[in-house]
């Protein structure tokens, strides 16, 4: 089965680098044209240019945008809407790392990570909704982590962040199912991405990446950490007309770790 993308309109936040990239290459490849948003000028333009490479006659438009703001969510849906008409496939991918214990999360904190993990998907949609209902056709990916669904300890604020994600999804693929507009949630586990470069880098000390990422995958029943094509694939299949009768569901792209479905 092949799955094709062609001559639909996808935004990708997180879009520059690790699992928004990949993404992107996935979405290009199949057809898609593109709009990727991140805050770095530089990483964009590397990431437009490989996948530029890579996929013949694609057009990949970039946007420096912060969506942790509504001003940022609102010029990243406009440049979208300006250049392509509007979004058929929106994934939100924006996020970062942040855990620690619950009394030492300060209100800033929380306010930070809700604001970019939670309230940017939320003003996404929002901006996106009303033209999917007009076509008759939709897809929003949010990405999320199995924290969502089972939250370790001192997992403060971003396993709350994404289980308001995880709410959310479901709520929103009841209302907009009627209009042709589906939406899922992706759980990441342990995945292949820069930001565990930048952990190898910090903390890898005598290691190399790769006897790093292999103690990682301790207790992964798969063995290993998952690459992020893998992921990507996942998304492509949600976002293409294959999964015409997938909503509302919540996937773990873990190598089986999750204790929970």
């Amino acid at each position: 089965m092949e799955l094709r993308l062609d001559g639909r309109k996808a935004l990708i936040t997180g879009g520059s680098l690790g699992l928004g990239k990949a993404m992107g290459l996935a979405f290009a490849a199949a057809g898609a044209k593109l709009v990727l948003v991140a805050r770095r000028e530089d990483n964009l333009a590397a990431a437009q240019a490989e996948i530029r490479a890579q996929t013949a006659d694609c057009q990949v438009e970039v946007v420096s945008a912060d969506v942790q703001t509504q001003a940022g969510c609102l010029d990243a849906y406009r440049h979208a809407e300006r250049v392509f008409g509007g979004v058929d496939i929106l994934v939100n991918n924006a996020g970062r790392s942040a855990t620690g214990p619950f009394l030492e999360t300060s209100d800033s904190d929380w306010q930070d990570d809700l604001d970019l993990k939670f309230m940017a998907a939320v003003r996404l949609a929002r901006a996106a909704i009303p033209g999917m209902k007009e076509r008759g056709w939709g897809r929003i990916i949010n990405v999320l982590n199995t924290g969502a669904k089972a939250p370790p300890a001192n997992s403060m604020p971003t396993s709350v962040s994404r289980a308001a994600g995880l709410a959310m999804s479901k709520a929103l693929a009841a209302e907009m199912a009627p209009f042709g507009i589906l939406v899922n949630a992706l759980h990441v586990g342990l995945i292949d991405s820069d930001q565990w470069v930048r952990r190898h880098t910090a903390v890898g000390g005598n290691q190399t990446y790769e006897e790093f990422t292999a103690g990682m995958a301790d207790g992964i029943p798969l063995g290993r950490i998952g690459r992020s094509e893998e992921f990507a694939n996942m998304a492509l299949f949600l976002a293409s007309d294959a999964a015409s009768y997938v909503t509302g569901v919540s996937i773990n792209v873990d190598g089986g770790k999750s204790p929970v479905w």
